[in-house]
């Protein structure tokens, strides 16, 4: 049976393709229903207030990184979104004068410069490796701050960034957020084109995606202006460089954080449903998390909010 247009970007695939009755499920779920989504592989954790919310975020990085020693040297893969954790890593740090220096991290994407061809420089307003170096590791004491080598940023030719993956740096943890159209990193729906025109790709074909330069969802464009730009969407690039299923699968846990932020109250239920029922589909790209051995979702409670209907 053909799927269904989106209802956002006709041109591309989303969760607007997906049926109605798991769309309907899903905004039906209470606060308590999502915490019955749990089962084993997949464990939903609730924070009662934005500070423990975060700290708990920031704590990952530490726990992750006091497990490296230099003969087995452990990273963390983070996000942007959300960076309130940041700066807590290095108070953290600092405070307890960790010697964390074996430790390793992934920058999970980069913006991409369809003009030069190129990442965009680390002096680029939107730069996520400029987020990362100012609002965490340049933060370090420099007795602690890791070798620059160990700080691995995508960039618009992949090959050495995914050689790292294969380094023999074990990956303990990939951190994320969820944006609106339901990635993880940029890991976007498809186009509706070519061989993809009736049928978004299968999820045996997504999973063997590794790093790379991808188009931005019309959504996932407007998201990022609106959390980071001020609404100003020509700003905003419309190719990024992320990170791939191929690399997330060799984190041992992926972790990802909702603060009421990023995605609404309705996408943060649809992607636990899905995962929790072990339904992948690559429309709703988060769901291939389902296959994963080792997933675990945190909201922050006042962050969930409700499907009701208000007009505002």
């Amino acid at each position: 049976m053909p799927r269904k247009l989106s209802a956002i970007a006709p041109d591309w695939w989303d969760y607007t393709t997906i049926d109605s009755e798991l769309v309907e499920e899903a905004a039906r779920l209470t606060p308590r229903d999502l915490l019955r989504l749990s089962r084993p592989g997949f464990r939903v954790v609730f924070y009662d207030t934005l500070e423990d919310f975060y700290l708990a975020e920031a704590l990952e990085y530490i726990e992750a990184w006091k497990q490296s020693t230099a003969d087995n040297p452990v990273g963390i893969c983070g996000p942007i979104g959300p960076t309130e954790q940041l700066p807590l890593v290095a108070r953290i740090i600092n405070a307890l004068g960790l010697d964390l220096r074996s430790g390793h991290f992934w920058g999970m994407d980069e913006w991409f410069d369809e003009a030069t061809g190129l990442e965009v420089p680390a002096s680029h307003p939107l730069s996520f490796e400029k987020a990362d170096r100012e609002m965490c590791f340049s933060r370090f004491e420099k007795r602690l701050r890791f070798p620059d080598a160990h700080l691995h940023f995508p960039k618009a030719d992949t090959a050495a960034y995914r050689r790292t993956w294969e380094s023999g740096v074990r990956c303990a943890v990939m951190q994320g957020g969820q944006g609106d159209v339901k990635h993880w990193a940029f890991n976007d729906p498809l186009p509706r084109k070519g061989r993809n025109r009736e049928q978004p790709p299968s999820v045996a074909e997504y999973r063997k995606l590794a790093t790379r330069v991808v188009d931005l969802h019309p959504l996932t464009i407007a998201q990022n202006a609106r959390t980071s730009g001020g609404g100003n969407i020509s700003m905003v690039p419309k190719k990024a460089i992320t990170v791939g299923p191929v690399e997330t699968w060799k984190a041992e846990q992926v972790s990802i954080w909702h603060a009421g932020a990023h995605d609404n109250p309705f996408g943060q239920r649809l992607t636990a449903l899905m995962i929790s029922k072990g339904i992948a589909d690559t429309s709703v790209p988060m769901s291939l998390l389902a296959q994963h051995p080792n997933v675990q979702f945190n909201y922050y409670r006042g962050g969930i909010g409700s499907c009701a209907v208000e007009m505002h």
